[in-house]
């Protein structure tokens, strides 16, 4: 099993989610996060007065799959969170050596 950690433009979760639902990821958590890349914010105007925002809006998602649906559904992010701008975002894959549901105590990928 493995945890896919993407950070993604918040206007891309529905694209993203729609993708990864049509090749049977079930579940996922979405979280409002701020940050920064390389990109490191950027400058806007408010009431004529100049300012910067160093902390962009973004979406953290965190999907786990087992070992066989890591590259689909890497595939299917990066396809539907491309905007082809600087910003985009990153995806992070980490091993997961357990996982527990709590409600029945099923353990490993039948608690996925």
């Amino acid at each position: 099993m493995q945890k896919i950690e993407a950070i993604i433009k918040p206007f891309k979760i529905d694209d993203v989610k729609e993708a990864l639902h049509a090749i049977g990821v079930q579940g996922m958590t979405a979280t409002e996060v701020k940050g920064f890349g390389r990109q490191k914010g950027h400058t806007e105007v408010y009431r004529g007065a100049e300012y910067v925002v160093d902390f962009l809006p973004k979406v953290k998602l965190e999907i786990v799959v087992t070992n066989d649906k890591v590259e689909e559904a890497i595939s299917a992010i990066t396809t539907a969170a491309d905007t082809g701008k600087i910003g985009d975002g990153k995806i992070f894959i980490t091993a997961l050596a357990d996982v527990v549901r709590i409600r029945t105590g099923e353990r490993g990928e039948e608690a996925i």
